[in-house]
């Protein structure tokens, strides 16, 4: 029996810990992909207590709680921070077998030297130690960061943003770069009329235009505020879509469905295809001129419970796998760009597992010579970011494609206590890896393998993205 979570987790032999702890462990993070508020970086936000910062904003563990019964007063609700950590302190050991499970005890032996299980027994001392911790004054944000060797975060941001706290950062000294990434999903959400026009408002006033009236202000709009967040050192895009599209359009239909809309009618579901197909079909050229990065997630259906929707808003839990058709659809947009060489660098992120293999073998489609691991398949992403979605989405890339060009793991979330979600990973890289070897798969060349791991946790992350103030020494 192997102790609980001790340094040998997940480590399941010796050419394993080889490579995690000889390889693995000391390299710095490249997060490109979270969604953490710049805001509480630049101003260097510190926190009241272990419930405010692990408990705000995670709808992974709410998810939990509500499984296990807990009154939603206690999730999202008016109760104190402690009453919500003593409710969530009761769902942990029901959460064995379940990610978070893990990842709470990874939190509290990195930030808080804690490696006691977190149950009703125990949460009371954990609580009263963690927050003797958290009110020392080295417990901040920025410290946060540096304390788990983070180089890079890459933010989520609206074309709407101002971006004054990226500015703020980048004028600053400190170490770790914070970049913001262009999020322009409002720009084809036409479900909602009426918060499609507001938004669109916005980014006219924002882009210095008297009003957005035709695709082509929309246009104009999006290449304005592309080149704002570029001054701001902005290279990487994000758009989230439920299924691909690719639909054939023409300037007068999309006329049609922003006139339709700023008159408070929603469009049907293929104009709502073919709308979203021509805003990213621009920006992802505009990308491509620029040499940005172009990240798609696919298939999450959201807001699926909309009495939960109209009391909480998005991102509070209530989302999930989506299914239907990828293949032809991703082909064929992707065709559309490379036709004219202007397919950026690209990561393809799948929600759906069953989808793996297929877009594995769908970056093999548009690789051209000019970047190693020019299109990627994306880590485990959502549901998938678990011991076994990142061997699934590892082992499909290893036989489909190339394992070794892989840029690795990202956060994907608002907690400053997620950063030991990229040891998790590591550790089941090793274990992979190693076992290739133990099972004579591999050859016992700890330089090759080890080299190959710290390309997928830093270097090849680091080259595809290319940030200028990222330093590629370790």
């Amino acid at each position: 029996m192997k102790p609980f979570m001790n340094t040998e987790f997940l480590l399941n032999s010796e050419t394993a810990r080889e490579l995690y702890h000889g390889y693995a462990q000391k390299m710095p993070i490249f997060d490109f992909h979270c969604h953490l508020p710049p805001g509480e970086i630049d101003t260097d936000q510190r926190y009241e207590n272990l419930g405010q910062i692990w408990l705000a904003g995670d709808h992974y563990k709410w998810r939990a709680m509500r499984s296990n019964g807990i009154d939603e007063r206690f999730v999202t609700g008016d109760a104190s921070w402690k009453e919500k950590f003593d409710r969530w302190a009761e769902t942990v050991p029901r959460t064995i077998g379940n990610p978070l499970y893990h990842w709470t005890h990874l939190e509290l032996q990195r930030y808080f030297d804690i490696s006691v299980p977190l149950d009703p027994d125990s949460a009371e001392n954990i609580w009263n130690e963690a927050n003797a911790r958290i009110a020392a004054p080295e417990f901040s944000v920025r410290t946060l960061l540096t304390q788990m060797n983070v180089r890079y975060v890459g933010t989520t941001d609206d074309p709407t943003d101002d971006l004054h706290h990226h500015k703020a950062l980048a004028a600053s000294d400190y170490p770790v770069v914070v970049r913001p990434s262009f999020r322009p999903d409002k720009a084809y959400a036409l479900a909602d009329p009426t918060a499609y026009t507001r938004w669109l408002d916005r980014l006219a006033e924002v882009a210095g235009l008297d009003t957005i009236e035709t695709f082509a202000d929309l246009r104009e709009a999006l290449r304005r505020r592309i080149d704002y967040f570029a001054e701001a050192g902005c290279m990487v895009s994000d758009h989230a879509l439920t299924l691909p599209v690719n639909r054939n359009y023409t300037e007068g239909l999309l006329n049609g469905i922003l006139t339709s809309a700023r008159r408070g009618s929603a469009p049907d579901a293929e104009d709502v295809d073919a709308f979203a197909t021509a805003v990213l079909e621009f920006v992802a050229r505009e990308y491509a001129e620029r040499g940005w990065v172009f990240q798609l997630h696919i298939g999450a259906q959201r807001n699926n419970n909309t009495r939960m929707f109209h009391a909480l808003g998005p991102d509070t839990g209530f989302d999930s796998i989506a299914d239907g058709p990828l293949a032809a659809r991703l082909a064929g947009f992707l065709d559309r760009l490379d036709r004219d060489n202007a397919l950026p660098r690209t990561i393809l992120y799948g929600l759906n597992p069953r989808d793996n293999e297929l877009l594995a073998t769908m970056i093999g489609n548009f690789q051209d010579g000019s970047v190693p691991g020019k299109i990627q398949h994306g880590s485990g992403w959502w549901f998938n970011d678990q011991k076994d979605g990142m061997l699934r989405q590892m082992t499909s890339l290893a036989n489909l494609g190339l394992l070794s060009r892989f840029i690795g793991m990202l956060t994907d979330s608002r907690s400053f206590l997620s950063f030991p979600r990229h040891e998790y990973f590591r550790r089941i890289l090793a274990d992979l890896i190693g076992g290739w070897v133990e099972a004579g798969e591999a050859p016992h060349d700890l330089p090759l393998l080890g080299g190959m791991i710290q390309d997928i946790c830093w270097y090849n992350a680091r080259d595809f993205f290319a940030i200028d103030d990222v330093p590629r020494e370790v």
